[in-house]
């Protein structure tokens, strides 16, 4: 069962992690979420790039029931916003600010994580209803801009996603980021292709050390 939009926010805002898994099979999913729990990391966004992500995303909120939430990312049209909500999504996440999306999200009661890249787009966001902006592309924008966007936005509550690295995750947080999305850096497709999925499991107890339990 999906969680409330203030469920999915603080499960976000606590566990500090949210793996964005990109593979190319919905049969990944499964081994995949095992070996990301396996290493601490619950909080899963499986991306609309999957082929028959909706199916696969329904099978895995199934598959992984208490132990983790499971949410859509990548959602760039108003209709798989909503069919990713009827198959359990508990969060949905863009890379981009896309006003139909975030309130067929926010009409549901299910957590709108648009993607946004100015102050304008966070206001917007904001006053749309969605509590958590993902700050996209990271690399680009960069760990100063979380900082200053706190002076106008005090209470900005931010998920920082692309380029991300055991390397720089520190500085993120430590400019106020309250969750990050991690990608290649933790969910490694070539990994995937061997199927080593010990690999992914070796990863995400890495990022999981880094910012504590």
């Amino acid at each position: 069962m999906a969680k409330t939009d203030t469920e999915a926010l603080n499960m976000i805002c606590l566990r500090k992690l949210v793996a964005v898994v990109r593979c190319d099979s919905e049969d990944q999913l499964l081994p995949i979420a095992d070996a990301l729990i396996d290493g601490g990391i619950d909080v899963i966004e499986v991306t609309m790039t999957v082929p028959d992500a909706i199916r696969g995303l329904r099978g895995l909120v199934n598959y992984v029931r208490s132990r983790a939430i499971v949410g859509a990312g990548t959602v760039l049209e108003q209709s798989s916003c909503v069919q990713a909500i009827e198959a359990g999504a508990s969060f949905i996440v863009s890379p981009c600010f896309i006003p139909g999306v975030v309130k067929s999200a926010v009409d549901r009661g299910i957590l709108a994580v648009p993607g946004c890249f100015s102050p304008t787009e966070v206001l917007v966001a904001l006053e749309m209803g969605a509590p958590l902006v993902k700050l996209f592309p990271a690399s680009v924008l960069g760990p100063k801009f979380i900082r200053e966007m706190h002076g106008p936005f005090p209470a900005l509550k931010t998920m920082p996603t692309g380029g991300i690295d055991i390397d720089n995750i520190d500085a993120f947080f430590a400019a106020g980021a309250n969750a990050v999305g991690l990608g290649g850096h933790l969910v490694d497709k070539a990994a995937i292709a061997r199927g080593d999925f010990a690999a992914i499991t070796e990863h995400a107890a890495e990022f999981r050390a880094a910012v504590g339990e």
